[in-house]
Order: structure tokens, then C-alpha cells, then sequence
């Protein structure tokens, strides 16, 4: 089982209390090895009125927000019966589980959030296998030489002609092998 992430439907503004309570829950019934994140996707715009700069927190997609899981029978219970869900996204129902978001959609998401889908001080480190999934290395196997955090960007040695080589990818184009 794969942490992934999901798309929960909330009442449309209740979006902060479904997060706080679902993070409550996870910590008093001991799930924090199978619910993970819990994010409110939004951006932060600018806007200037009557010459007075003001940045304004909107969200990118009012009523829902993202869960980073592992898909078990109890994660799944918790997460459906916290007060102020109404369901999950990609679910037809009738006791069926969800389907994750794909990489490229969380990715695109986290990034216009500024983070990412990675965790770089949980999840990487120097000399752990990744697996290249975007660029012109995709499909390439490599060990992390280092991590340049602040930027999101990883120095990975690849076999390419027999030679281990150092590339530079971003933390969105790799997989833990």
C-alpha cells in the first residue's frame, strides 16, 4: 500500500473545520502512519485598492480539499465520517474506494501552492533510490548525491552509457524506488 493523494468534498466553506477536526481525528485514533497531509489548496493574489498593495488568500477550489493517504478500510472510515465531509471525488459510491489523483495533477496543484508532492525532509535523503517519472530521463532509476531544498531541485546519479552521471531534477519529477 502507497500513499496517494485524494480529493475530498467538503461543505463549501467549512473547508478549515473539516481540516482541523480531520487532523483531530487522526491523532486521537492513531492513524498518523495512514493519513498523512491534509491540505486546503489555495493561492495568494495581489491586489491593489486605492493605492494600497493587499494580498488576498482565495481558494483554488472552494468546497474541496486534499488528503495524502494510504487507502485502508480505517483511514477510508475515518476520513468519510469526519463531520463536515459530504464524500470523496472519483468514488462511485455504494461502498466503493476512491481514485487517486495522478501525479501530474497533484504536482500541478502543490506547485502553484508552492510545495510538493515529495516530502524532502521526510521522504528523501542522500543515497535513497529514486525513480525518475518526468523529463528527458524518464524511466531511469538513479541515487539522490544532493538536495538543494530551498529550490525543490535534487542532484541524481544515473547510469547512462555505463557511466554513473549526475542530473538535476526537480522533486515533482521523482518517485522513492
Amino acid at each position: 500500500m502507497e500513499k496517494l493523494w485524494y480529493v475530498v468534498n467538503t461543505y463549501s466553506g467549512h473547508e478549515s473545520k473539516v481540516k482541523e477536526k480531520l487532523e483531530a481525528r487522526t491523532e486521537s485514533m492513531g492513524m498518523q502512519d495512514h493519513i498523512f497531509r491534509v491540505i486546503i489548496p489555495e493561492t495568494t493574489e495581489v491586489e491593489y485598492k486605492d493605492g494600497v498593495k493587499k494580498e488576498k488568500t482565495r481558494k483554488m477550489f472552494p468546497g474541496y480539499i486534499l488528503v495524502e493517504m494510504i487507502m485502508s478500510d480505517e483511514a477510508w472510515y475515518i476520513v468519510r465520517n469526519t463531520p463536515g465531509v459530504t464524500g470523496f471525488i472519483g468514488s462511485s459510491g455504494k461502498g466503493a474506494k476512491p481514485t487517486p489523483l495522478l501525479p501530474q495533477e497533484i504536482d500541478k496543484i502543490l506547485n502553484n501552492m508552492g510545495l510538493s508532492r515529495v516530502n524532502i525532509e521526510k521522504d528523501l535523503n542522500v543515497g535513497t533510490k529514486v525513480s525518475i517519472i518526468d523529463g528527458p530521463f524518464k524511466g531511469m532509476i538513479g541515487t539522490i548525491d544532493s538536495i538543494d531544498a530551498e529550490n525543490n531541485r535534487l542532484n541524481v546519479l544515473i547510469d547512462l552509457f555505463g557511466q554513473e552521471t549526475p542530473v538535476e531534477v526537480e522533486v515533482s519529477q521523482v518517485n522513492k524506488a
